[in-house]
């Protein structure tokens, strides 16, 4: 690449004395327009057609948007078809404004008058191209060339609109953009905004939006914040104006400029779900609207299922959402990291046992539960995850609660396979995995018969002989054993020290229900010393407690064997 001092400029910074916007906070929702129908429709390789924008519209409406950018009708039969039909089929809600988009051209300002003819409620959005390089390269028009271009195309609407008005008292609001407004000069953006805003004759009243959009983004967002709030502080008449922002995401941090925006003092947001637009899209708004929510703020959106939105936008668009894609991705609440998985599961833990009415669970900024995520997992297991993400896992799928001390022993056991595998491992190859190493294992030992004598005692012992005697299969060879101890394990211990298994030494075990009702089963976790002084862990699953514990010490046992071999 070339040294980038020859080739490009750096953006000129905003002269601001004093800058209040960091000291803001974002505490309200702005007004959200949609532009999907629009921005979002012209971006896509394969335009929607009716009945898919008539299946977006419906959608908008559903989330909550009041106002609906749905097309360019001056543009093409195909915009002016979309709002012919919504209005003709009286499929706009009376609490609804419809707003269409035209260039500061007398020809197309009356041709998009004609398209809203009907309507209840509209928003006549025109603009102007006002940058450096526009006015230098596309229009050759100095200051006053492109002013006038604006000036005129206001008085033509007003004039319109006060006939439209007159003839079926139809609700029409103005909004003007300086196209480009990210590479115009502040106070020219003041000057021909505020020319545009006297010859709609805005008042406090009867504001105008003026939208400041990045329409393409030449700067950090801090200095986009500047700019917005350089605009403010200028603007002549400043109550007569709803500040609007139109972000992309051309620098990637389109959400963080709305976001600085909002906090320099803008009202009111244009974008696309899920940043949908124009070379690396819009802002997306479903970022921005949750973002929100996870600070306390309500959107005014409903985005109560995410996947059912995201589903309707792909399906329509014909493009994918990626999977890494905030609150909506695939894996958006995907951990696989070791580290991240043990805090998530302590976090769900805590939720639990304190009962508390907030959210905490790190790593995850929202309740997946809020936007419908909760049955997708959460913590998924590949080479690089650590012990307590396959636990989290196993507890989810079957209830396994496994114990803090025998998770890592499981957790190799899934890192070796998963870096067999080459892969993620998914829940149900760990369910297999726990399945084939515990529950199912073939060992050198197995219990065929099993019976316990509990001895009567005096009063003031404090042991409880128990006999126990069964028959154990050592290689398949079954042979008859016997032993007395204090207590079931302890016996079975004993008796199993006469086919020769000795040396091990009982450490813990813990146990809970799988099941309710008269088939309940318990699973039985047990920790044994080996003969070399190492753990093993084994497990067992029956109806009854005593004879789980006896299964997971031979589990255990057959592990410790199997191993040696």
């Amino acid at each position: 690449m070339k040294a980038p001092a020859k080739k490009y400029i750096p953006f000129a910074q905003i002269p601001l004395e004093h800058r209040d916007w960091p000291d803001h906070v974002i505490d309200k929702a702005p007004v959200w327009c949609s532009v999907d129908l629009r921005d979002g429709n012209q971006a896509l390789v394969t335009p929607m057609q009716l009945d898919e924008k008539l299946r977006m519209f419906q959608m908008l409406i559903d989330i909550g948007f009041k106002e609906i950018e749905i097309g360019f009708p001056s543009a093409s039969e195909t915009e002016y078809e979309i709002i012919r039909t919504l209005i003709e089929q009286d499929l706009v809600p009376d609490d609804v404004t419809l707003q269409v988009l035209v260039q500061a051209r007398p020809e197309l300002i009356r041709k998009t008058f004609e398209a809203v003819k009907g309507a209840k409620n509209v928003i006549i959005h025109f603009y102007n191209s006002t940058s450096t390089l526009q006015r230098k390269i596309v229009f050759q028009k100095d200051m006053d060339g492109i002013v006038e271009i604006a000036v005129e195309g206001a008085k033509l609407i007003r004039k319109l609109t006060e006939e439209e008005i007159a003839r079926s008292g139809m609700n029409i609001r103005y909004e003007y953009s300086p196209e480009s407004y990210t590479g115009t000069e502040q106070d020219f953006a003041v000057r021909i905004c505020h020319e545009v805003m006297e010859a709609l004759g805005a008042t406090k009243e009867n504001p105008v939006i003026i939208n400041l959009p990045a329409t393409v983004e030449m700067c950090t967002p801090n200095t986009y914040a500047d700019q917005i709030e350089y605009f403010i502080k200028h603007l002549p008449n400043r109550e007569a104006a709803i500040i609007s922002l139109h972000p992309h995401n051309d620098r990637g941090t389109g959400v963080a400029c709305a976001e600085l925006g909002l906090l320099a003092g803008a009202e009111r947001i244009e974008g696309c779900l899920f940043g949908n637009g124009e070379r690396t899209g819009n802002l997306d708004i479903v970022t921005v609207a949750l973002n929100m929510y996870t600070q306390g703020v309500d959107p005014g959106l409903d985005f109560h299922d995410i996947q059912a939105v995201g589903k309707v936008c792909e399906e329509c668009t014909k493009m994918s959402i990626p999977p890494r894609q905030p609150y909506a991705g695939q894996l958006a609440f995907t951990a696989f990291s070791g580290s991240h998985q043990d805090a998530i599961k302590k976090g769900f833990d805590y939720m639990k046992q304190t009962g508390t009415e907030y959210w905490e669970v790190p790593y995850l900024p929202i309740n997946p539960a809020d936007i419908n995520r909760q049955y997708e997992p959460i913590i998924r297991i590949n080479s690089q995850s650590g012990k307590g993400g396959a636990a989290f896992v196993l507890e989810k799928a079957k209830g396994y609660r496994m114990p803090k001390a025998m998770q890592p022993e499981f957790g190799d056991i899934v890192k070796a396979a998963a870096d067999a595998y080459g892969d993620e491992l998914n829940e149900l190859q760990i369910v297999e995995l726990f399945q084939k190493e515990f529950i199912d294992l073939k060992g050198k030992y197995e219990i065929i018969e099993r019976h316990f004598i509990y001895e009567k005692h005096k009063e003031q012992d404090n042991d409880n002989p128990t006999i126990f005697t069964g028959v154990i299969a050592v290689d398949g060879k079954p042979e008859d054993v016997m032993g007395r101890g204090n207590g079931p394990i302890d016996a079975f211990f004993n008796a199993l020290s006469k086919v020769g298994i000795t040396g091990y030494k009982f450490i813990n075990y813990d146990e809970h229900a799988i099941s309710v009702g008269s088939n309940a089963k318990a699973i039985c976790y047990i920790e044994l010393q080996k003969p070399d002084g190492n753990h093993i862990f084994g497990v067992g699953i029956h109806s009854g407690i005593v004879v789980a514990s006896l299964l997971g010490i031979l589990c255990a046992i057959n592990r410790a064997e199997k191993q040696k071999a």
